[in-house]
């Protein structure tokens, strides 16, 4: 099947979105020099509330007005992160994954403009976060420092530090490097110093099920090792019904023998309580080690805690 002659791109309007949607566009490039491809950016409910995401639908903010805009016919393809897309009710009738591009960097940073590492920093230190992923893990590990609500995008949130709102600041590696500001980052955390989000790293490309040109034309995009994890932690995610007020963290790892992990994590909001999964898959598929997982922590408690957090 030919490709199509215009591919029309929606995505959320922040510059680290629009950075995203460049790297689509260079990797569409490479596959079919002689498509043209065009950007439609829309304003999300998430990025323009900056109260807590629980009052407008979660995560789900950030998705609903590119959902709209592909299920409208005003766009082919829609850029997403995944760790922005709900895992907790399925993805809008009418639509489908197409692809999921190779992961990036799943590390959270810390931004502290004296060099300061996060075991350094002194009592009552503010960190800005919103993430309650992120605070529950650092009441866990760091009780001493404080943390401070902290909306907007990336950008908006270092002027804000350069301005003296927090003392710190803790960010996405991936999405440092997406809106090239990798200078800034003080320390890189790993994945047990501080857990990241289901579907960390990962841009996913989303289509019309009907729209199979342009399927066909995403879909050499995909990653398979990308495409078993993010199976294997939606899944996860999916059988947990966690919401945007849960701290839930985890990542799967597609080793290069065929074997795929899953480590997973859910916190009280507090960090006082702390419950663990870790397990492999050989020759399972990715859904049933999810799957595994979250039974796992739920028998572990993880329903009653989820459901004693307010959303």
């Amino acid at each position: 099947m030919s490709a199509p002659d215009l591919i029309r791109i929606v995505s959320r309007d922040s510059p680290m979105a629009l950075a995203q949607v460049e790297r689509v566009r260079n990797e569409l490039a490479v596959l079919h020099p002689t498509t043209v491809t065009e950007v439609v950016p829309v304003r999300t409910t998430g990025d323009r509330w900056m109260g807590d995401l629980s009052q407008v639908e979660g995560k789900g903010a950030f998705t609903k007005e590119v959902d709209a805009a592909l299920l409208a016919g005003e766009a082919d393809l829609a850029v997403h992160c995944v760790k922005d897309i709900p895992a907790d009710r399925p993805l809008p009738s009418g639509t489908v994954f197409a692809a999921f591009l190779k992961r990036d960097d799943i590390r959270d940073a810390l931004v502290h403009p004296g060099g300061l590492t996060l075991d350094q920093l002194p009592d009552g230190a503010r960190i800005g976060t919103s993430s309650v992923r992120r605070v529950a893990q650092l009441a866990s590990s760091h009780p001493h420092l404080e943390c401070v609500p902290f909306r907007g995008n990336a950008n908006r949130r270092l002027a804000k530090l350069a301005a003296g709102e927090v003392d710190a600041l803790l960010l996405a590696v991936a999405g440092l490097h997406r809106i090239d500001r990798p200078d800034v980052v003080t320390e890189i955390l790993s994945p047990e110093a501080m857990c990241p989000p289901i579907g960390a790293g990962v841009l996913a490309l989303q289509c019309r099920e009907d729209d199979m040109t342009t399927i066909d034309a995403v879909a050499a995009l995909n990653h398979p090792g990308t495409f078993r994890e993010i199976t294997a932690e939606r899944m996860f995610l999916h059988v947990l019904q966690g919401h945007c007020n849960s701290p839930i963290a985890g990542y799967a790892t597609a080793h290069r023998n065929g074997d795929l992990s899953l480590r997973a994590c859910v916190f009280t909001p507090d960090g006082k309580t702390v419950l663990n999964a870790h397990e492999w898959a050989g020759p399972l598929d990715p859904a049933t080690l999810g799957t595994s997982v979250a039974v796992a922590l739920l028998r572990q408690g993880a329903r009653e805690l989820i459901d004693s957090i307010s959303h």
